[in-house]
């Protein structure tokens, strides 16, 4: 009986590597496009140029620019997610106006400007719209838990739900005033604002 030699294998799991390195390329590589040059701009030649590899190879990974930017913002929005939660790996329940920030700085990075031309872009492209709205509800929802664990926020308490996703919908405004003028100054007075209101809505 034939089987993988160990030459096949050795060469196979570099192949591997190699693929999985060209598709993280590609995925960056996507997002800084997009929060650059918006959608328009943002084509699968352009991102591939960027990524220093060949179109027929961002093709195989991602044969349509929707599932290229659309895995872009996902790929991004997880490392978000992972790199918030590692911020506060004992727990975060003694310093709230930390937790503010954090979620807030979610917002005002690069992520959310090409999330943003990713939702502009939605509201036009018809073959786009279900995926970034399915995309878009599912990061929301982890961000949403995220920050319940991370406040020590009890949901069974009337209004404490509805004041966690307050603090969102303001990081996001945040996030949008940021994308034209550089924010900070009134930013921090904003996240001092919310953090003592959660204290006292919170308990």
């Amino acid at each position: 009986m034939g089987g993988v030699s160990t030459v096949d294998r050795a060469e196979r799991v570099p192949k591997q590597d190699r693929s999985r390195a060209t598709r993280q390329r590609l995925l960056e590589a996507a997002v800084s496009c997009l929060a650059e040059h918006g959608w328009a701009g943002s084509t699968v030649s352009v991102v591939a140029e960027r990524a220093g590899v060949s179109r027929g190879a961002a093709q195989h990974h991602f044969p349509t620019r929707e599932d290229l930017f659309t895995a872009a913002v996902e790929y991004v929005a997880e490392e978000r997610s992972t790199a918030l939660r590692d911020l506060f790996p004992d727990g975060a329940a003694g310093d709230r106006h930390a937790v503010v920030a954090a979620l807030v700085d979610l917002y005002t990075g690069p992520l959310f400007r090409a999330a943003l031309h990713l939702w502009v872009a939605a509201s036009n492209e018809e073959q786009l719209r279900p995926r970034v709205t399915e995309l878009e509800s599912r990061v929301g929802r982890e961000t949403h838990r995220i920050a319940v664990e991370l406040l020590s926020a009890d949901e069974s308490l009337p209004g404490v739900r509805e004041t966690v996703q307050g603090l969102l919908d303001m990081a996001r405004g945040l996030g949008l005033a940021n994308l034209l003028t550089d924010d900070a100054a009134r930013r921090e007075r904003v996240v001092a604002q919310w953090a003592g209101l959660l204290e006292e809505s919170l308990g």
